[in-house]
């Protein structure tokens, strides 16, 4: 069985697991809105705007 993916409720990454590889907490959610996939935030005005300094599936709005 696949384990579906939580968000973590402080940096907004999509995490498989029981912790967040991107800020190393353990709240999470699965009520989320909207999603960004962030291949190069060096380079990315989105990125710099909704403050994303790492690649990776980010949620827009969590609950």
């Amino acid at each position: 069985m696949v384990e579906r993916e939580k968000v973590c409720k402080h940096c907004k990454r999509f995490v498989i697991g029981d912790k967040c590889p991107a800020c190393n907490t353990k709240d999470f959610t699965r009520t989320w809105k909207g999603m960004i996939i962030v291949n190069d935030p060096e380079n990315s005005e989105v990125a710099k705007i909704l403050g994303i300094a790492a690649p990776g599936k980010y949620a827009l709005w969590v609950k």
